[in-house]
């Protein structure tokens, strides 16, 4: 807070209080003088709107609350009292006689006495303020989104939400990251939760740019998702947008940066004359030199630019506003030819009607994408390749060896052509209707379009496909279009110390996709590329595909809440959803939901408490409701399917071969959704005038989990299935606290941070019918001496991920690993807790920050350095510089030995600003290090490894994208008119 502002308070709140007297001593003369409609907006000093304002006329039951936009309008009698009161805001009171404006323009102050302020929530089709949330939902700011270099919109999130892992498994820009909310509930179904953006349900996260978000609201527990019915099984992320709301008037904002960027680590390979010296200590006579000095792994990296630019413009009267944004990011790779180009436009606007009984809302939001896919197999010959080879010869042409696994990374690098373009377009348009005091109605319908096209080419000079396959050329093309249609009621009313609230809607949703692949090889020249795949001569079944498929949602639902004096509060839902993916026997699921609170501190005994132990306030939450998840399932999987086979017949009467069709799926009835039950308790808390925090206590059990079982033949006509059999439980604690450390005119200090323990096992793999005996997963066919082996198992008992072999017992004086006889459990990749923590600071004109976060406990193989330590790869392959001197003799196998504990916390931003002080607009100069560092005792490149799906969560397999090390400068201009 600066002195002007300080200063400045006590007037306004001087002249209210004269304004009020003065309005009370002529109210007498107009008393009961019949009635006047009073509308008019409520906002905060800085002029954003502030919703749920409660706007009651004093000594009667007649009551409203303001809209979203902070919009409200009341009918009173002609000389009472009108009061307006928000939780955190010094409460106002009108005097309404014939002389009040119609139209009144209020702007309440914050409290100084009370520590709470007015937080409002969003939930599935609505908003609440927090105070009066019964579920478990958490919210993240804008200002508290991860800033920098980012490539993929979830990642603002990493480390800012108790309970929600955000994992990045490459440093490529063209790969977000993998989310998960208290665990995963799905074998092989997503694990990803609901991304809702201005209220349209399942879109992609990327259609919204970070600079363009104002909250994110975390929905967690069943409770609070269960209005999404069998979409919300993972939780619910609900964007909210800028949109145009705020003050009237114009204001342009640009926010920008450019930066430098390289790898933070690279693994510690012999160099050329360490490899040189290790063959003279060791007396290798077969060893080749080719008379280069070469690091591979830095023959493939540069230094990276990026750049990050954004100019928004909003501009609000008092029945309309639009904002409007364009964005560019060119984030360029510190791998060669890699990087992401993104241009970004998003538009909105809305329009009051009606006296201000009607809005309408509309929105474009749309993006592109391009970027250039990577070969990750450069980056196993780049720890293979002897150092001593150089990259070119001296004609300039690129060096070959043979060898298995030996192809030149920079070769395969360059010599490859992969281009890669991506579409998104989302549309909507919402009409409010607020019917008559209290009611609501709202019509919402979107389209979503995605499109998604590659293109590859490997010349006929190429290694690996383009010299085997004279030349090799793709094409695919994938497109997706989702359309909406959501309407519902809603009614909210307080009587006296009684609020009620009630919505109930019906949603219509369609999927559909459609697309299509061709490739060839075979080609008389290069020339064409992949622009003409018929100039290849070349081609085999399976060349040329299409495909195409649909889906249809259909639900209804609805919600009830109910709170008493602030005290005691209630949420029920339910929603019912029919789904053509389902089973014929199970086209229709019903999704409940129930939770209760009771806040304590509005209690009379609690004033005890209050004075003496400085606790301000404190509410508990109990809730407990059943969601699902459809994403398993997939279009026609219930049916039974054809398709062709890899045989032919011949048709005489045509006198020509013809391809053989024959059923590639059996049918299933009884196809359904995987259900998820939650139990969810829950602590909210402030201390003294400073400390705020929420504690969480959850048991979430999945059920009916999708796999494909084997069946008998007969009486099936296919050997697998789909079916709902397995069970899943994940139960944790969450803890998230928030400090003010100090707060005054000169200086400001708050820290957060956020804790989270998840507990994940399979309860239950088979049943009757359907039977499975232990699965094998983790694959490390490929790697030397490990084909047909497994690192992984998926069991009951266990944890997603759980390493199973044999356990290492020591080395013996020979140098040969001793193992166990017996494989054993070995650990599992999923965390024992994370963490994320941050601080901020402020003096004067200073600002600085810092962000970080951290997976703990978990395991991961470390393949990379399994494969670099065998005593056999000398002098063909190179080694690690750990290895030189290592008394292991024997070739590798897979054992504990090469499991690591991965824990790491990883310092991920620090900023430092300077605001200029001007009086019209702000000026914000700031530089930024994003990866500062990681404390770890991992060995790899980077121990955040990907821990996610079944086929190799948790392996580091040469196939980790170096990390970037990212510093910037940035800019943040407001103009304010």
């Amino acid at each position: 807070m600066n002195n002007t502002g300080t200063n400045k308070a006590p007037g306004r709140w001087a002249a209210s209080m004269v304004l009020m007297m003065f309005m009370l001593l002529l109210s007498g003369a107009a008393f009961a003088q019949g009635k006047k409609l009073v509308s008019g907006t409520v906002n905060e000093s800085s002029g954003m709107p502030i919703p749920g304002v409660s706007v009651r006329e004093a000594g009667a039951s007649n009551s409203t609350a303001t809209d979203a936009d902070g919009k409200f309008a009341i009918e009173v009698t002609l000389g009472s009292t009108i009061e307006i009161s928000a939780i955190g805001f010094t409460t106002q009171t009108i005097v309404v006689d014939a002389s009040t404006s119609d139209t009144l323009s209020i702007s309440l102050e914050e409290s100084t006495t009370e520590l709470d302020t007015v937080e409002i929530v969003a939930v599935g089709y609505g908003s609440m303020r927090r105070s009066d949330l019964t579920g478990s939902i958490s919210t993240v700011s804008e200002k508290n989104l991860v800033k920098g270099n980012i490539p993929s919109t979830e990642l603002v999130l990493q480390g800012k939400v108790a309970g929600l892992t955000v994992v990045r498994g490459s440093g490529d820009p063209a790969n977000g990251g993998s989310v998960r909310l208290r665990g995963g509930t799905s074998l092989t179904a997503s694990n990803n939760p609901l991304v809702v953006v201005d209220g349209i349900a399942g879109v992609d996260i990327n259609i919204v740019q970070p600079a363009d978000i104002k909250t994110i609201d975390i929905l967690k527990d069943a409770s609070a998702t269960a209005i999404y019915g069998s979409r919300g099984a993972n939780g619910v992320i609900i964007i909210t947008t800028k949109g145009g709301k705020g003050a009237q008037g114009l204001s342009i904002n640009y926010n920008g940066f450019m930066g430098f960027a390289n790898a933070s680590n690279n693994l510690d390979l012999l160099s050329g004359n360490q490899w040189r010296q290790y063959v003279r200590d060791n007396g290798i006579a077969d060893a080749i030199d080719y008379g280069g000095n070469t690091n591979w792994q830095e023959e493939l990296q540069q230094t990276g630019f990026t750049q990050t630019h954004t100019l928004g413009i909003t501009s609000n009267t008092e029945n309309s506003g639009l904002r409007a944004s364009l964005s560019y990011l060119n984030n360029e790779g510190i791998i060669k030819t890699t990087g992401l180009e993104r241009t970004s436009i998003n538009v909105s606007n809305y329009q009051y009607a009606w006296d201000r009984k009607l809005k309408f809302d509309v929105g474009v939001f749309a993006n592109m994408d391009k970027w250039h896919p990577l070969d990750y197999r450069i980056f196993e010959r780049a720890f293979n390749l002897n150092p001593t080879i150089p990259v070119r010869n001296a004609n300039g042409s690129y060096t070959s060896v043979g060898g298995t696994l030996y192809e030149n990374p920079v070769e395969i690098l360059n010599n490859r052509t992969a281009d890669s373009k991506r579409h998104r377009v989302l549309g909507y348009f919402k009409t409010e209707v607020n019917l008559f005091d209290g009611f609501q109605g709202v019509v919402n319908t979107s389209v979503e379009h995605n499109a998604l096209q590659n293109n590859v080419y490997k010349p006929s000079y190429a290694v690996l496909e383009g010299m085997t396959e004279g030349g090799y050329g793709q094409k695919t093309y994938g497109e997706y279009l989702t359309t909406q249609l959501e309407a519902f009621l809603s009614y909210n009313k307080v009587f006296d110390k009684h609020s009620v609230g009630a919505l109930a809607g019906y949603s219509f949703l369609e999927n559909m996709y459609e697309g299509f692949g061709a490739q060839r090889s075979g080609y008389e020249t290069d020339l064409f590329g992949y622009n003409n795949l018929g100039a290849g001569y070349s081609y085999r079944l399976g060349d040329v595909y299409s495909y195409k498929g649909k889906s249809n949602l259909v639900s209804f639902f609805g919600r009830a809440n109910y709170g008493y004096d602030g005290k005691y509060m209630f949420t029920g839902t339910i929603r019912r959803d029919g789904s053509s993916r389902f089973g014929a026997n199970n086209k229709w699921g019903v999704f409940p939901s129930a939770a209760v609170a009771w806040n304590i501190s509005e209690e009379g005994f609690f004033n005890y408490v209050k004075e003496n132990l400085k606790i301000n306030s404190l509410k508990l939450r109990l809730g407990y409701g059943v969601t699902g998840n459809q994403d398993g399932i997939g279009e026609y999987k219930s049916l039974s399917i054809l398709g062709v086979g890899q045989d032919s017949y011949y048709d005489p009467a045509t006198g020509s071969w013809s391809l053989a069709y024959s059923p590639t799926q059996n049918p299933n009835p009884d196809l359904k959704w995987e259900q998820t039950t939650q139990l969810n308790f829950g602590v909210d808390f402030s201390v003294s005038d400073f400390l705020t925090g929420t504690f969480e206590v959850y048991n979430k059990n999945t059920k009916d989990l999708l796999y494909t079982y084997q069946v008998p033949q007969p009486p099936y006509l296919v050997g697998t299935m789909l079916a709902n059999v397995g069970e899943l439980s994940n139960k944790g604690v969450e803890l998230t606290l928030n400090a003010n450390i100090i707060n005054n005119d000169k200086f400001t200090w708050d820290a957060n941070m956020v804790f989270a323990k998840n507990k994940q096992k399979i309860e239950k793999l088979s049943n009757q019918v359907y039977e499975t005996d232990r699965i094998y997963s983790g694959s490390l066919h490929g790697l030397a001496g490990m084909s047909n082996q497994f690192a992984q198992i998926i069991d009951e008992g266990y944890a997603v991920g759980t390493f199973y072999g044999k356990q290492y017992l020591g080395m013996d004086e020979d140098g040969a690993q001793i193992l166990s006889e017996d494989d054993r459990v070995l650990g599992d990749v999923q965390p024992d807790f994370t963490l994320g923590f941050g601080m901020n600071f402020t003096y004067s004109s200073f600002d600085f920050g810092f962000t970080g976060y951290g997976m703990f406990g978990q395991k991961v193989l470390n393949a990379t350095n399994m494969m670099l330590n065998d005593p056999n790869r000398m002098p063909a392959y190179n080694i690690t510089d750990d290895f030189v001197g290592s008394p292991l003799t024997s070739a590798p196998a897979f054992s504990s030995y090469w499991l690591e504990d991965a824990s790491f916390f990883r310092l991920q931003t620090m900023t430092l600003g300077y605001t200029l002080p001007l009086k019209e607009s702000k000026l914000r100069l700031y530089a930024m290090a994003e990866n500062v560092f990681v404390i770890t005792d991992y060995s790899g490149v980077d121990p955040e490894v990907d821990n996610t799906g079944l086929a190799n969560p948790g392996i580091d397999r040469f196939n980790n994208y170096p990390r970037p090390r990212t510093f910037s400068l940035g800019l943040n201009f407001t103009l304010n008119h």
